[in-house]
């Protein structure tokens, strides 16, 4: 029995803009390794890419682990629909705090702008991406400025958009509670602190059925478009924290058919 989410997100990943399925993609070259500073990251192009737009990914792991070679379909998926995509490794705690990984993510972020043309990308149409804690950074840079010129944002899966009010809900906890031990740094590394009297670029926001996530990411949406920004904000209740985000790129998924109209709309 298909259930009636189920059936809705079928019927919508139905009606929007058809993308080249993993039957028709070739295969791509491989990434080009670069260090840009405080750690490394990939850059896949298609061959022959000129002036294409640019994914730029952030990878999660609770701000702890995980590294840049974790972007399951994603490369090969948006080089088949014409995109550059670009996802870096930043330094993990305990060496470097949440302020440092993103002064991580912006120095990538610059790296990535200055040089992309040279990979066939197009560095006034960069789009930031990130999942989890991937998520928390990018939206903090973008919002605070960090990432200059960026044209669109697609924020996938995270509650720290507003640490404090997180913290009176009760959601400080288990990673949050850790990585965020100090009351003191929350407004600085809260992406809501920075939303108010900002220009932002058109946001994309999903959220999975974990604790938590369809109640911070709609707030932090709500608050975005008082401020006039462009949202779009995309019900994945049907997905797991996990799933979300390794589904995208796949056959069928409707995440991903929402995201992909998303960037046709905003960056061609």
């Amino acid at each position: 029995m298909i259930d009636r989410r189920g059936f809705i997100m079928a019927s919508i990943a139905a009606m929007l803009p058809a993308a080249a399925s993993a039957a028709q993609r070739a295969p791509q070259p491989a990434p080009r390794t670069v260090d840009y500073g405080p750690a490394r990251l990939d850059v896949y192009a298609p061959d022959g890419a000129k002036n294409l737009p640019v994914v730029f990914f952030v990878h999660g792991g609770a701000w702890r682990f995980g590294n840049r070679s974790q972007v399951g379909s994603k490369p090969d998926f948006l080089l088949a629909n014409g995109f550059v995509f670009v996802s870096i490794d930043y330094r993990m705690l305990p060496e470097a705090d949440v302020a440092t990984q993103a002064s991580d993510v912006e120095k990538a972020y610059a790296y990535a702008r200055a040089n992309i043309a040279r990979y066939g990308g197009d560095p006034k149409r960069i789009v930031g991406m990130g999942h989890s804690a991937g998520c928390h950074l990018i939206a903090l840079t973008a919002m605070r400025g960090g990432l200059p010129g960026v044209a669109a944002l697609i924020l996938d899966d995270t509650r720290a958009y507003d640490l404090a009010a997180l913290s009176r809900k009760g959601g400080m906890v288990r990673a949050y509670a850790r990585v965020f031990s100090d009351p003191a740094q929350w407004a600085a590394l809260s992406p809501a602190s920075y939303v108010d009297g900002r220009t932002h670029p058109p946001t994309f926001i999903a959220y999975s059925r974990a604790s938590g996530r369809g109640e911070e990411s709609k707030a932090f949406a709500e608050r975005l478009r008082a401020a006039g920004t462009k949202v779009r904000l995309f019900d994945g209740s049907a997905y797991t924290h996990m799933s979300i985000n390794r589904d995208f790129g796949q056959d069928g998924d409707a995440l991903t058919a929402a995201a992909m109209a998303f960037l046709k709309a905003t960056v061609g």
